[in-house]
């Protein structure tokens, strides 16, 4: 099994009134995924952290191995979500992917 985590910051620029829906339709855009995506196992977005976080959102899935989350990265599906609900808020975004 292979995890595939990723923390994201929001731009400065989205006004604080926005963050909690933008967050909500990454979160809900990204766990959608699930059923539509052949060897993903998992997928959780958390939005809700604690004031001493440094990162606003945070991706915690798991595939069946690395072929799996080679393909959810250029899966029609995950690219329009992505495109959509993530890549225009956000500033920076730092992955890890290992093995389990």
């Amino acid at each position: 099994m292979v995890k595939h985590v990723i923390l994201w910051q929001l731009k400065e620029e989205c006004r604080t009134e926005e963050r909690e829906k933008i967050k909500e339709g990454i979160k809900e855009g990204l766990e959608s995924l699930k059923e539509k995506i052949p060897g993903l196992l998992d997928i959780c977005v958390q939005t809700d952290c604690l004031p001493s976080s440094n990162a606003d959102v945070m991706l915690d899935s798991a595939f069946t191995d690395e072929k799996a989350l080679k393909g959810y990265s250029v899966h029609p599906e995950h690219v329009k979500i992505a495109d959509a609900k993530v890549r225009p808020y956000t500033k920076t975004r730092m992955c890890m992917d290992f093995e389990v």
